[in-house]
């Protein structure tokens, strides 16, 4: 890992310390099975959009973006749409969706939210780089090395990281989990624990 990951790593442990360390504890509810089918949904669409929408389909652009550069916009239209979709639906699911269906979009709003500043980091440097190479006299080669170092490739270790978050999210949603933060967060005191764990420490 470079130095620059460090950085990243740490920063992004200091501002969200409870996304770093959510995983230490997991708590078990009793729930129905309807209310597992909604509570996929939010880490459904985040997946799509990570996998589907940022590799899958930014590859298939790759090809036609030359001849259509109009193309390449879809990717980022897209995924903002999803992004903002998400935060909309989540704040709703505070007041209309059972507790457990709740939480799990609480859930995926916070990465929702963190990779939505990746983004617009990446947008803010790459707007720099433009205007460097426009108007400051910076070489090409300078100013993709600025945009690829500072701005995508620490966007590229971010999704990466949320892929394995919302997978293994996903996966607990349908095991009737929720981490902790969340449950302290909004707590309900009618819900009914069935078992608390700690999730297995790498190594």
């Amino acid at each position: 890992m470079t130095v620059q990951h460090a950085i990243l790593s740490c920063s992004l442990s200091q501002k969200y310390p409870n996304e770093a360390n959510e995983g230490a504890k997991l708590m078990r509810f009793e729930v129905s099975r309807e209310e597992v089918k909604k509570a996929n949904v939010p880490h459904e669409i985040f997946l799509t959009n990570l996998v589907g929408n940022h590799i899958l389909m930014f590859v298939a652009t790759l090809g036609v973006i030359r001849s259509l550069p109009w193309v390449g916009a879809a990717v980022p239209v897209i995924s903002f749409a999803l992004m903002g979709y998400t935060l909309w639906r989540a704040r709703r699911a505070l007041k209309q969706d059972p507790w457990y269906v709740m939480c799990h979009w609480q859930v995926a709003a916070r990465r929702t939210k963190l990779f939505m500043a990746m983004l617009t980091l990446l947008l803010l440097i790459s707007t720099l780089g433009w205007l460097g190479y426009t108007y400051g006299g910076m070489m090409k080669e300078a100013v993709w090395a600025l945009v690829g170092g500072t701005g995508l490739l620490p966007v590229m270790v971010v999704m990466l990281v949320l892929i394995l978050m919302e997978s293994d999210a996903l996966y607990h949603a349908t095991q009737h989990k929720l981490p902790d933060w969340v449950v302290r967060r909004h707590p309900n005191p009618d819900a009914k624990v069935i078992e608390e764990e700690s999730a297995p420490q790498a190594g």
